[in-house]
């Protein structure tokens, strides 16, 4: 029996709490205690993100944070998704102050430069002008180039990643995929594509050059490469080439069925993000703002002989497409370039030399070799990667220390030799070593 005064016993969880409204079932005890549990750990989620929203703000703001000389950048880097932090060792005021000095050389009438610090683009920026009249105007971030030589990974790059794919082998004879090179002794058959992209198929040093510069079709050239000395069996000496290297060109579109400059913009360049990069002549020329080439001050026709090898030196792009290459070098896009193939294409293959007297900067790289259509130094006990490039009226470079991940890339409408020293000034900086006037700008 229950009395009106007494309060109720549940059978199950005793006597009920003390001043209950009258009809207000009580709160058992132990859904006291989970709710109690619930609200508590409804509290420190609710901290834990007004936590985590303060560092993801910071965060953020660290990444976006301008490095000193970042408010001078021609392009808006956000919009290339890169948000990798870490420290920066590059003094960008420094670095920013030199380049205005090297632009001021009457050698040099443009110039671009991209530095890579982290694995991310850290500055990009133009200097000079793309002609020396008064059609000319202010070089930037996307002011196209040509690459010249710097061309040569990219072949090496598309062919290794069709080795990938087993489009072809790197093993595979030259003659299988490319039949109109002709060897001395029918080295054809025994060179490798391996050996094509790292420069060791044994002939002489830029064999005909001259006569790709003087009209001829690259495949009749190459098919009397056999009537020159073959100087070693290939693979065993380093011999630098372009005609014949090439070769890749015509080995990727036969294993590929499309053209080169199909394959290396549905390969490389557009899953990359490269907007700006072609193969071809009239790729540089219809550009909105493009760079013309020049012989001191003197401007030049863009001369087409090397956009008809354009494995050895066709492509051409801005100097922000250029920094975006690099990145996918180190590894930092791997859903296209994969670490199997950077392995392929940075691993060295054969020791190269010089028979021409060096600059005190080309002495300081040292151990060099040929990798697949990339050089391989040591400098300053580190080893770090790259190429150069030559073409008339154009002058390129790139390099860049892998495990850092961190690099410059360089292109210019000159001849000029003095931009070459900024890139051990970077890597000076990257390294943390003292300051040293590669550029050789206050002599």
């Amino acid at each position: 029996m229950n009395f009106p005064n007494e309060p109720r016993k549940d059978p199950a969880t005793g006597p009920a709490r003390q001043g209950a409204a009258p009809g207000e079932r009580p709160v058992p005890t132990v859904i006291q205690i989970e709710r109690g549990l619930v609200v508590a750990a409804v509290v420190i989620v609710a901290v834990l993100i007004a936590f985590v929203a303060a560092g993801g703000f910071y965060v953020r703001r660290a990444q976006h944070a301008p490095a000193p000389g970042a408010e001078r950048l021609s392009v808006d880097l956000s919009r290339i998704g890169i948000s990798k932090p870490g420290p920066l060792r590059i003094d960008y005021r420094r670095l920013d102050r030199r380049m205005r000095e090297l632009a001021a050389e009457r050698s040099v009438v443009g110039v671009a430069i991209v530095t890579i610090e982290n694995g991310q683009i850290s500055f990009a920026r133009g200097y000079g002008v793309t002609t020396d009249g008064p059609e000319g105007r202010p070089v930037d971030a996307h002011t196209v180039f040509r690459w010249a030589s710097v061309s040569k990974g990219v072949a090496a790059t598309l062919l290794v990643k069709m080795a990938e794919e087993r489009k072809l082998s790197l093993r595979d004879p030259v003659s299988r995929w490319a039949p109109s090179l002709k060897l001395p002794k029918d080295a054809q058959n025994v060179a490798t594509i391996d050996n094509l992209l790292s420069q060791s198929l044994g002939i002489w040093k830029n064999a005909y050059d001259q006569d790709l510069e003087d009209g001829h079709d690259p495949k009749e050239i190459r098919s009397r490469l056999n009537q020159i000395p073959l100087l070693c069996p290939p693979g065993k000496c380093y011999s630098y080439q372009n005609i014949a290297y090439d070769a890749a060109s015509e080995a990727a579109e036969n294993a590929g069925h499309e053209s080169y400059a199909a394959l290396t913009r549905e390969q490389l360049f557009g899953p990359l993000g490269m907007q700006s990069a072609t193969t071809t002549r009239e790729g540089l020329m219809s550009s909105p703002n493009w760079a013309r080439p020049h012989a001191g001050r003197r401007e030049l026709k863009v001369a087409e002989a090397y956009y008809r090898t354009p494995a050895a030196g066709g492509v051409n792009s801005s100097i922000i497409d250029l920094g975006l290459w690099m990145r996918a070098q180190m590894g930092e896009a791997p859903l296209v370039l994969s670490p199997r193939v950077l392995r392929e294409l940075h691993s060295p293959r054969i020791r190269t030399f010089s028979i021409h007297r060096q600059r005190e900067l080309d002495q300081s790289l040292k151990e060099a070799s040929y990798g697949l259509g990339w050089r391989i130094w040591h400098y300053q006990g580190r080893q770090v990667i790259g190429h150069r490039g030559a073409v008339a009226g154009y002058r390129s470079l790139i390099i860049f220390d892998p495990l850092l991940k961190a690099g410059v890339g360089m292109l210019w409408n000159s001849q000029a030799v003095e931009p070459t020293g900024v890139q051990l000034e970077v890597l000076d900086m990257l390294y943390n070593l003292p300051f040293k006037d590669w550029l050789e700008l206050e002599k």
